[in-house]
């Protein structure tokens, strides 16, 4: 693409040149030559004015009088009725520029140059003339390189990005160029690093997310598959094939809301449902791993509350939290539930240190951990809360003390019935 600025630019010049340059010399050669033409014409009236001068006062007209009257470079022919002739110079050769006048007297008074001076001019002229046409077109060709750098670099810098943005590398550059049109492209680049940046963070986001939340219903259903193989009870295994399908069926939920979240995290499918039926359901899923860590899980609080949200959501909250406990806390999980306002709060804490203090403020950011684990449960439980419509805080660090805020369903009071009259 340089190359061809460089050289459409060059073209343009040259013609420019070209056309200009041509009809200057004819008009240059012109006036060259009418104005040598003139400048003899203008020797002979000068010349025949002398002689008629000298003629009428009698003088006798020789080449010697009227050498210093003529220029050296010239030859002056002048013819007197009854004289002879008289001649001023040598001859020209070749071709001449001739001028005549004819004097009161009779006399005739001829003036020649030969042309080659004129043709000399000309030359110094054409000289001059291509000696600015040499310089108009080195300056052309300075201005068209300038040019195509400043065209072709952007381009470059441009196709580079898009290079990057193919190879994976979606960072945006934000350079521009000061050219209205390369600079509409640069951000079109940007705006699709940008987008592109937010595809990659969501999918690994999810990748994430789903690893951890599936974790949990794999592990417990493994726990209830290897309970079924291990026993030849026939009504242990229909126990346990139960729970098993239980936890197919959350894993199925799990999933979809994995899915709904990478599609639009703000959406929700929030209903009205029993509490206590998603708090028993996770105390009973969790009870055998705390059993075989020597440790309790027990609930106390408030009895018979529905709550507005989503029950696999909220199921995934909990188990989050107790998860969270089983790995990070120590002794009893209690959960506890109570009403505040309008709202349902289940509160999660144990007996173990609690949050460092360090990490208080910055708990539920993903990567964040207070040991050698992911960071990403409580992130996802509070996103899961958060697209709900509810909430999940730290109210505790020491010990810790967590609590998923809920709206409560709204309970419509019958009207009383009129008296009967």
């Amino acid at each position: 693409m340089r190359r061809r600025l460089i050289n459409s630019t060059l073209a343009v010049v040259l013609v420019v040149i070209a056309v200009f340059g041509f009809s200057l010399v004819i008009v240059e050669t012109r006036t060259i030559s009418s104005s040598a033409q003139e400048s003899v014409d203008s020797e002979a009236l000068r010349l025949v004015s002398i002689v008629d001068g000298r003629l009428i006062g009698g003088d006798h007209i020789t080449s010697e009088i009227l050498s210093h009257q003529i220029d050296r470079k010239r030859y002056a022919r002048i013819e007197i009725p009854g004289q002879q002739t008289v001649e001023i110079g040598k001859p020209p050769s070749g071709s001449v520029i001739r001028g005549t006048a004819k004097g009161e007297e009779g006399e005739t008074v001829t003036v020649e140059e030969t042309r080659s001076s004129v043709t000399r001019e000309v030359g110094r002229t054409l000289l001059i003339i291509g000696m600015v046409a040499l310089l108009a077109v080195i300056a052309a060709v300075l201005l068209a390189v300038r040019q195509a750098n400043r065209l072709a670099s952007p381009l470059t810098d441009l196709a580079e990005t898009a290079e990057r943005l193919g190879s994976g590398d979606p960072r945006p550059r934000h350079k521009r160029y000061s050219v209205p049109e390369l600079d509409r492209v640069a951000d079109v680049l940007d705006s699709s690093a940008e987008r592109i940046a937010r595809m990659l963070t969501a999918e690994r986001r999810l990748a994430a997310d789903a690893s951890h939340q599936l974790r949990t219903p794999l592990t417990a259903l493994s726990m209830r598959l290897e309970e079924i193989s291990a026993t030849d009870d026939l009504d242990t295994v229909k126990e346990e094939a139960m729970i098993a399908l239980t936890q197919v069926e959350r894993l199925t939920d799990v999933v979809e809301r994995l899915l709904t979240n990478a599609r639009d995290p703000r959406t929700g499918s929030a209903v009205a449902f029993d509490l206590d039926e998603v708090v028993k359901q996770q105390i009973e899923e969790w009870r055998p791993a705390y059993r075989s860590a020597g440790r309790a899980i027990v609930c106390s609080g408030r009895h018979g509350m529905r709550a507005v949200g989503t029950p696999g959501a909220v199921a995934q909250v909990l188990a989050a939290l107790i998860e969270n406990s089983l790995m990070h806390g120590r002794g009893t999980v209690a959960l506890r539930t109570r009403v505040t306002g309008n709202q349902a709060v289940i509160e999660v804490t144990d007996e173990g240190p609690g949050v460092p203090a360090d990490l208080g403020a910055r708990i539920f950011e993903r990567t964040i951990s207070g040991r050698n684990s992911t960071g990403i449960g409580l992130a996802v439980a509070r996103d899961l809360a958060e697209a709900d419509g509810g909430r999940l805080e730290l109210l505790q660090q020491q010990p810790a003390v967590f609590a998923l805020f809920l709206s409560r369903e709204a309970r419509t009071r019958k009207a009383p019935e009129p008296p009967v009259r």
